[in-house]
Order: C-alpha cells, then structure tokens, then sequence
C-alpha cells in the first residue's frame, strides 16, 4: 500500500513539474509565491483602484490583410467604442480610457487621425508598440525618435521633456520580447534595449505580462525599476520595487498587470488556469477575473491603499471585437463600477498608461488624497490635433 502511494504522489509530482515547464511558470512562480507568503494584508483606508487597459493596437494584423479590412477596423471602434464608453464614468467623471499603443511599423495617418480623434474626446492616449528582429542599437534609436516626432507632428501626441528635449512616452514591446528576451533571440536583437528607450524618452514600460510565453521575466505583480547589462538579453527580469520615498534606479520603470493561478477557472478540473490579464473572446473579463486582479493588490511599497489594475488586449482582432466593444466588456465596466466605486471602501478611476504612471511617481513621492490629483505629476498630458479631413 505505501509503495502504491509514493508511486502515486511520485506520478503527480512529475505531472506537475512537467506542466510548470510546459508554461514556462518556473520562470516566474518562486516570486509569485514569496509575494503571496510575504503579503502583509490590506489597508484599513479607502482603496483607490487605477484601471489601465492598455492594447497592441495592430489594424494589420494578420497575413496579407487588404487595406479596406485595415480601414473597417479602426472604424469600428471610432464608432463604437464611444458609444459604449459613455456609457461609465468612473469617481472622478472620467470614462474608461484605452491606451492605443501602435505599431510604427503599420503607420497610416488616416488610421491615427481617427484614434487621434477618440483621444480628444477623453477616450484614451496614443503610445508606441514596435514589432523588430534581428535589429541593432543605432537602428531602434532611430526608430524611436522618428515615430515619436512623426505622431507629435501629425498627431499632437506626447509631450517634450524640457531639459533632455525628447519626446515622453510609454513603450510596448512586440511578441513580448523586450530586451531582445527570447532565448532564441529572435524578435528583437538588441541587448542594451532598456538604455535606449530611455534616451529616446520612454519613461516606463507596459509589455508584461506575457505568461505563459518565456518571455516572462521572474518579477510578477510589481511595479518595478530594472537596469540594463548591455551585453545581456533580459536584464529586466529583476529589479527593484517602487516604494514610497524611493528614487529612481536603473534605467527604467515597469508596471506590470495582474499574474496568478485562477482556480475558479480549472482545466480538466484541477488544473488552474493561468492568469494573466489578457482579454479577448476565449477570456472573456469576468466578474471573478476582475476580482482576481484587484486582490493580486499591485501597488508602491508603502502605498498599499493605490491599488494599480493593468490588463491588456489585441483590440483589432475581428474575433475579439464583440468582446471588447461589446456586452463583455460593458458587464466589466459596470461590475468594477458597482462594486470598486462605492466611494467608501473602494473608489474607481480610470486611467491611461501615461496617467497610471505619474501617480505611481507621486506615490513613489509621498503623496497623499485622491490619485485624481496626480494624473499629471509628472508628464503633462498631450495636446491632440483632430484632423478636418
């Protein structure tokens, strides 16, 4: 019967170690768990809930897509999304806003004058994705530093830093690879990638996160500074926490969305599914999802009252469309405004990256009230320019 039973418990390990190798959840489980074990519980004040929804905007995607499918897309939501944001606002009278983070890759003025117009409407912000392989260090500067002068020309995007002179903004990675953090290398190939966003402006990062891919750095649930080894891929995949009173560190900061293990969601019955704040038609933003990254509890050190929700999607994916311009995401907003908005335990507000971001910095700095005081701390908002065509 023993030997039965450590044949058994022996069988169960290897099963699980197998699919913690199959999903790459090795890489970033140990810190998962050390954060859950060291949680030092909640904080007796009004909890403000920053939520960010943050999209790989890519009109393009897919394999030889004609231009009048690029255009049917970006039009669906400058019709729609309106229409069903209106709807929610959250404490401070803010809709919910979509931080359009686009590809310089699939640049098209009328694209992004159409995006631009949402922006001033109070919808959203425009921020900079990029898809590169095998690229060097001169080349993504230059990169960076012309898409970024292209959308604050055309566009009226970003805002310039007054002593460095660059253009600010906030930066997604394409496939996930940020600091060229594939094993293979690939989809990238620059190792000194954080020091050049940080001299071209980026001023913080929102790729992850990208579990269950390998490009999952091992910090989850943080907001944290990371400094580059530019002779090394991945130097992002630890750094130091924000904390109140703190100071910069590095070379730059990442806030990353809620990572975990949702057990209200189990493959074949007891397998957890992995969360990882990704939302599209086959993961749909339920109502324990979004409870789910509220108590994963993001925030400052020290600041255990701001609470940071960052969740992410493909927003020009026909087949995820429905979901995020529709019923979906209607019954999310609504949920996070019942039960996140009641002004007494919790208080709502909706952000952009770039919002998000400088109330992290006034966090970081000690400051107290309404984070709706803060939205600006740092990097002003941009002055958008509404095409008359």
């Amino acid at each position: 019967m023993l030997s039965t039973l450590l044949i058994v418990s022996f069988l169960v390990i290897c099963v699980i170690t197998l699919i913690i190798r199959k999903k790459h959840m090795h890489l970033w489980l140990g810190h998962y768990l050390r954060r859950k074990l060291n949680s030092t519980g909640s904080s007796n004040k009004t909890k403000h809930i920053m939520f960010c929804f943050v999209d790989h905007y890519e009109p393009m995607w897919g394999k030889d897509i004609p231009y009048e499918q690029e255009c049917q897309r970006v039009e669906r939501w400058y019709q729609e999304y309106p229409a069903v944001a209106k709807k929610f606002k959250d404490a401070d009278g803010c809709y919910p806003k979509h931080s359009f983070f686009y590809p310089e890759e699939e640049y098209r003025k009328e694209h992004l004058d159409k995006i631009t117009d949402l922006c001033a409407q109070g919808f959203g912000e425009i921020e900079i994705h990029l898809h590169h392989h095998d690229d060097t260090s001169d080349n993504l500067r230059n990169t960076l530093e012309g898409f970024t002068e292209l959308l604050h020309e055309n566009h009226g995007a970003f805002t310039r830093n007054e002593e460095t002179g660059k253009l600010q903004y906030t930066f997604i990675h394409g496939n996930w690879c940020l600091d060229n953090s594939l094993p293979s290398g690939n989809m990238c190939g620059v190792n000194d990638e954080l020091i050049v966003l940080k001299e071209t402006g980026c001023f913080a990062d929102f790729t992850f996160p990208s579990a269950p891919s390998s490009t999952q750095p091992a910090m989850v649930n943080e907001i944290y500074y990371a400094k580059d080894d530019p002779e090394k891929p991945k130097s992002h995949n630890t750094g130091r926490v924000v904390e109140v009173g703190g100071s910069p560190w590095g070379d730059i900061m990442l806030i990353t969305g809620p990572v975990g293990l949702n057990w209200k969601q189990c493959k074949k019955g007891f397998i957890p599914q992995i969360e990882n704040s990704d939302i599209r038609t086959s993961m749909p933003p339920t109502n324990d999802r979004v409870d789910l990254w509220v108590d994963t509890a993001i925030s400052v050190k020290g600041k255990p009252d701001w609470l940071f929700v960052k969740i992410h999607t493909h927003g020009t994916q026909e087949q995820d469309m429905d979901t995020l311009l529709g019923k979906p995401f209607e019954n999310m907003c609504q949920y996070l405004e019942d039960k996140y908005n009641d002004g007494k335990n919790f208080a709502l507000h909706y952000v952009s990256a770039r919002e998000m971001y400088n109330i992290v910095k006034a966090a970081e700095a000690g400051e107290q009230g309404s984070p709706n005081a803060y939205r600006n701390f740092h990097v002003a908002a941009p002055e958008y320019k509404v095409s008359d065509s």
